[in-house]
């Protein structure tokens, strides 16, 4: 089966997901991708010059795999010779009705962010399969579309929010865990001074205020610890970064984006310790990739956290907002009360060596005519 992947905004998570999917799958996946910058374009004008290649390739696909990113409908209208008729699903890696704005963004006061989430809203009515990484995404998701729809001043069509349900499916995100392996250190023994873990992007919705004030509370009481802040800065990470790193002092031992993906991988498994404090998370890719590692991740009892957690590890892993993720962590960090979890077997359900076959059963039930069933496995 040929399956044409368009993806308008192609770097980090995005990539990753493309390319690996691609490389794993049994059908043979063709990639129509634009550069990962710009976003707000990328959702308006990514679909014209994308239909352009399509159209230029001349090849007519038995699927088309698009991305949130893309307006599908736009899309479909341009590429009519050669996508009339033929199936196509959209998956979401996150969407642009309930994820957190920043405050800073200008668009919020002008009511320009709205419309993004209708380019979201009218491709999945478009799509004949609307693929979601969580259950938590999805139900949000459609659990605000209603509300959404209202603020429009007539025609509006709820009867839709229906539609899209119905055609819903939970098909988490393939990762390449395996890759990890290669960077497991011989040496296993532990560090008498645990490592604390960062890995996710320098932005708002991450909540990086939360983490770095518990971690501020901790050295006040003369906890020892040590840190290592990975992940990416697109250009104005929130000001608590520059804070951070001149209070907390000697006990970085790692600051920044890695490049390498070899070095990434051996922090993650150095690290101790996960304390995750995000607004927003549709998936998790980086805490997943942690979790592979062996790091005892403390994580919310909310977003999609819960759907990594099997139950027998629910008390050990997840913290509510109503309790103290400072407290949580000194017991960890001084060995009292807490017994760390290790939950690699239960996210290696995420590896591309098992999911690449359950999309790919996927596409093929929905090319032909089934509506497309995801497997139990796939879902823990």
């Amino acid at each position: 089966m040929h399956i044409a992947l368009v993806e308008p905004y192609c770097t980090g998570s995005h990539a990753a997901w493309a390319n690996e999917y691609a490389a794993h799958s049994g059908h043979d996946a063709e990639l129509f991708t634009l550069a990962g910058r710009n976003w707000k374009w990328r959702m308006h004008g990514g679909a014209v010059t994308l239909a352009g290649r399509f159209l230029a390739g001349g090849k007519r696909p038995d699927l088309i795999l698009a991305t949130d990113m893309l307006d599908l409908t736009t899309f479909l209208a341009l590429t009519r010779p050669l996508s009339d008729r033929c199936p196509s699903a959209i998956y979401f890696h996150e969407n642009q009705l309930t994820y957190p704005w920043s405050p800073g963004d200008p668009d919020l006061g002008q009511q320009r962010d709205l419309h993004y989430a209708f380019i979201n809203y009218v491709s999945a009515l478009a799509a004949d399969a609307v693929l979601f990484n969580s259950r938590y995404h999805m139900d949000s998701f459609l659990g605000e579309l209603p509300d959404f729809l209202k603020r429009f001043p007539d025609a509006v069509d709820l009867c839709s929010v229906d539609a899209i349900a119905r055609k819903s499916r939970v098909l988490p995100l393939g990762l390449d865990l395996r890759k990890l392996e290669r960077f497991r250190p011989q040496d296993a023994s532990a560090s008498e001074i645990p490592l604390l873990l960062w890995n996710h992007r320098w932005e708002y919705d991450k909540a990086p205020e939360a983490f770095f004030e518990a971690l501020y509370r901790l050295a006040d009481d003369g906890i020892d610890f040590r840190v290592a802040v990975l992940g990416e800065s697109f250009g104005r990470a929130p000001e608590v970064f520059k804070q951070a790193r001149e209070r907390l002092g000697a006990r970085v031992v790692e600051w920044g984006y890695r490049k390498s993906f070899g070095e990434y991988a051996q922090w993650l498994w150095r690290a101790d310790i996960l304390p995750v404090t995000s607004r927003q998370e549709f998936f998790g890719a980086s805490v997943v990739q942690a979790l592979y590692c062996g790091c005892h991740a403390l994580l919310p009892d909310r977003l999609a956290y819960p759907e990594h957690v099997p139950h027998g590890s629910v008390e050990s892993v997840l913290y509510s907002d109503d309790e103290s993720l400072v407290d949580r962590l000194r017991d960890l960090l001084t060995g009292k009360g807490e017994t760390r979890a290790s939950l690699a077997e239960s996210v290696a359900r995420y590896d591309w060596e098992r999911m690449a076959s359950v999309y790919d059963e996927f596409f093929t039930g929905l090319v032909d005519g089934g509506g497309g069933v995801v497997p139990e496995i796939a879902l823990g």
